[in-house]
Formats: C-alpha cells, sequence, structure tokens
C-alpha cells in the first residue's frame, strides 16, 4: 500500500543521512522472497541489516535473512503516526499499525535459533525511536571499521608492560582485520628520503596548529617534522588505519631518536583519523579507531593522578594527541627527558574539551576474548600539569579512589581512548554488532 511505501522511503532516506550506504531488498511478502533477499544481502555484505516490520509478517519470512547474510540484525517497528485515529480506521488502515505485532514472534524464533535479537519500536517521526535507530547506525560503522581495518604495529612490546601485550591471531578471527607487522627500519628508510624542504613545510603546518613553546628546541623540531613526513609515506604505503609502535633504543641511537620523534607525526596521523599511539599499544589504537569513526574523536589515555580536593581524575599521556579535541591552541613543548620513553624532543600539551566524555578500552580476558569496557564522565576546569602531557580533569561524581577501584577490576589494561560526548550506548551497540563482551562503570 502507498503508506508502508512511504514510510520505507522516508526510514531510507534517515538511514543515508547518518552517512549509510544502503541496500534495499524491498517489501518481503512469503518464505520464498525471504530467501532471495537473504541471497542479495550476502552478496552485499551488510555490516547492519535493518529489518522493518511494516505491518505483520511471518518470522518464516525473515529467518533466512538472519541465518544466511552472516550480519547482525536489527528490527525496528515504526508505526505511521503516535496513533490510530479509531473513529476512521477500516481494517486495511489498521493494518499499517501493526507491525509491532510480529516483534515478539521474530524475538522468539531468534532466540532459538541462537541469534541475537535487537528491535526499536516506536512511530515513524518519533525522534527518541530514532536516537535508539541511529546508536545502531553508528555501530555499524565501528563494526565496519574494524572488519576492514588495517593495524600497522612497529617496533616491540614494551618491555614489562603485560597488559600491553595482544594475541595478534585474535584481531583478525574477532574482526576480520589484519595486523602488519612493521620494523623501525621501514620507518628509517622513509626519514632518510626526507627532502629539506618537505620538512620546512612541516615545520610550517605544525606552526598553523600549535603553539610552539619558547622550550622548543629548532633541531628537535625539524627532526620530528622530518619524521612525521616519514610517518605519513609509512601509513600511506602500507594503507594503514592504525599505528602502534615503540622502540627503546640507547644512548641516542638513531632507532631511539626515531621513536622520540613521532609525537608530533603520529598527533597529526591522529588528528586525521589515522589513530597513532606509543607503548605498543595495538588494543588502545582499536578502541580509538572506534570512537573516531562515530565523531567522538578519542586521545590516548592513562591515569596520571587523583584529585580527592575537587573529585577528579587526572589522565592523559605523554605522547600522541587527538588535535581535534582539544579544549584549546594544542602546545608543542620541548622535553630533555620523556617519561614513558626514552630520548628527548618535542611533546604534545592540551586537555580534552571540556564536558561530557567517555572512555573506551578494549580488554583482553583470561579466555583470550575481547571486550568493550565504558565509564562516562565530565572534563572540568582546573589546573593541569605542564611537562608536555594530554592532561584532563575528568569529573565521575563519586570518590575518585572506588572509581578507579571499578574501572581497574573490569580488566581494562592501563591506557583507554578518552572520546566527547556520552557515548557509552553507541559502545555497546557496537559491542553487540561485533560480538564481544561489554562492561560498564
Amino acid at each position: 500500500m502507498p503508506q508502508l511505501q512511504e514510510s520505507a522511503a522516508y526510514v531510507s532516506q534517515r538511514f543515508q543521512q547518518m552517512d549509510a550506504e544502503v541496500t534495499d531488498v524491498g517489501f518481503i511478502s512469503d518464505a520464498h522472497e525471504g530467501a532471495a533477499a537473504a541471497e542479495k544481502l550476502r552478496q552485499a555484505d551488510c555490516d547492519l541489516i535493518v529489518l522493518f516490520l511494516t505491518t505483520y509478517l511471518t518470522s518464516s519470512m525473515v529467518l533466512p535473512i538472519a541465518q544466511r547474510s552472516h550480519a547482525p540484525v536489527l528490527v525496528i517497528d515504526l508505526q505511521p503516526t503516535e496513533k490510530m485515529d479509531h473513529a476512521s480506521f477500516d481494517t486495511g488502515a489498521w493494518l499499517a499499525y501493526c507491525g509491532q505485532c510480529p516483534v515478539p514472534e521474530v524475538g522468539n524464533v531468534f532466540r532459538r535459533a541462537g541469534i541475537p535479537f535487537r528491535s526499536v519500536s516506536g512511530y515513524l517521526r518519533q525522534e527518541p525511536a530514532w536516537e535508539r535507530i541511529s546508536r545502531w547506525i553508528s555501530a555499524a560503522h565501528v563494526r565496519a571499521a574494524l572488519r576492514h581495518a588495517r593495524h600497522g604495529l612497529m617496533g616491540h612490546l614494551y618491555p614489562g608492560m603485560l597488559d600491553v601485550s595482544t594475541d595478534l591471531t585474535l584481531l583478525p578471527a574477532t574482526f576480520g582485520s589484519h595486523v602488519e607487522v612493521l620494523e623501525f627500519d621501514d620507518l628509517r628508510v622513509r626519514a632518510d628520503t626526507v627532502s629539506e624542504r618537505e620538512v620546512a613545510e612541516r615545520m610550517a603546518l605544525a606552526r598553523e596548529l600549535f603553539t610552539i613553546d619558547e622550550s622548543v628546541a629548532d633541531d628537535d623540531f625539524a627532526w620530528g617534522a622530518r619524521v612525521s613526513v616519514a610517518l605519513d609515506r609509512l601509513v600511506d604505503d602500507f594503507e594503514l588505519d592504525t599505528l602502534a609502535y615503540y622502540h627503546r633504543g640507547l644512548d641516542g641511537e638513531q632507532h631511539e631518536r626515531l621513536g622520540a620523534g613521532m609525537i608530533l607525526g603520529a598527533s597529526l596521523l591522529t588528528a586525521r583519523g589515522v589513530p597513532a599511539t606509543g607503548e605498543f599499544e595495538l588494543r588502545t589504537t582499536l578502541a580509538q579507531l572506534a570512537t573516531q569513526v562515530i565523531g567522538a574523536g578519542g586521545s590516548f589515555c592513562e591515569i596520571q593522578a587523583l584529585n580527592f580536593v575537587d573529585g577528579v581524575v587526572e589522565m592523559g599521556h605523554d605522547g600522541p594527541a587527538h588535535l581535534a579535541v582539544s579544549s584549546r591552541d594544542p602546545l608543542l613543548r620541548g622535553l630533555g627527558v620523556y617519561h614513558g620513553k626514552r630520548g628527548w624532543g618535542v611533546s604534545v600539551e592540551f586537555d580534552v574539551q571540556h564536558g561530557p566524555v567517555t572512555l573506551l578500552g578494549l580488554g583482553q580476558d583470561a579466555d583470550g576474548s575481547l571486550t568493550f569496557i565504558t565509564s562516562e564522565g565530565e572534563v572540568v576546569d582546573g589546573p593541569l600539569l605542564e611537562i608536555g602531557n594530554t592532561t584532563s580533569r575528568v569529573d565521575f561524581g563519586r570518590d575518585p579512589g572506588e572509581w578507579v577501584d571499578e574501572w581497574s577490576a573490569t580488566g581494562v589494561g592501563h591506557h583507554w581512548s578518552l572520546s566527547v560526548g556520552h557515548r557509552a550506548a553507541d559502545y555497546q551497540a557496537a559491542a553487540s554488532l561485533l560480538g564481544i563482551g561489554y562492561r560498564h562503570v
């Protein structure tokens, strides 16, 4: 009927406005059509299949889609308006309002078939319903990003950081992504070919984006710019979506200098959507990619100190920063000694935009399975360390010590992504679509 077609067209339009690529298999009226639609959707390789129940249908029409498409499914039923006009409705008009009728049936059959069931019920132009639907679309963007990502892993594990160690086979097995194992020599060779003109151009770009502190030495600034250009080449040559790195080095040898010179370039990469983190933190780069693709940024973080007077947890890191979420012009500071790595050079200093934030970490449990772990708080104003770190003061609305205890008990590890906005529901939905665990503090 025309009303149902108009509703379907509206739903498709809303999905496209969320930057979703839509494959529409049309209306399904029997089990044969359901099987044909399942084959089309299987070939489309969807990250999320949305079943729009516009009226009553039997579960036999949709079960093949969920079984054969090998993609997570969301059931939505959005009746045309808030309520029926009982005085004027006949049976035909009523049928457009009974999309809710099969929802329990589909839920029952999915459970019996071992298929995760997700649903959103409401009316067509109900914004709260669309807010719930948008979480699943955001989650589909995360699933797409992690499913197709190429993760660069350069150097070696930070000695002693057992929580950072990640089973490289687990990532392609869980998400379908690829881990490209790199050596610092892959960066060294590219740094050797960077011209003085390219160094000058990268320094000019940095001056546009950063406030340059008087502590920055020209030679260190130039070296960071050279490494930055080389990093861009490395990322382009290997078609990387993320990069995690670490090299210990000794007495200023070249590989140590490369590792110490990464911060400027890694921050610029992160700002343009390629999360780059130090300390070999592969799982945190995945978390940053997840927060990045839904528009929430994501800055590399660990706990720095607790302030029991103001009730805040101070968190951040020396090293790569997400410039897009800075509360002010980020500062480039010269450091004679880093924390977390050997060497010296330039580091980035800022705090994340004040307001609501969400932490997202990617934990690995005893059985090897991965888990999204979140906590929501608010970045508040106050004094910050001025030591070239990305420090933020986060208020979780509770005693900071109690929060640290509960957060640590989740198995999150000591690094995570600090993203803007309260987005825990989005990350929980993403975990559902990815088929991994979820914990919230």
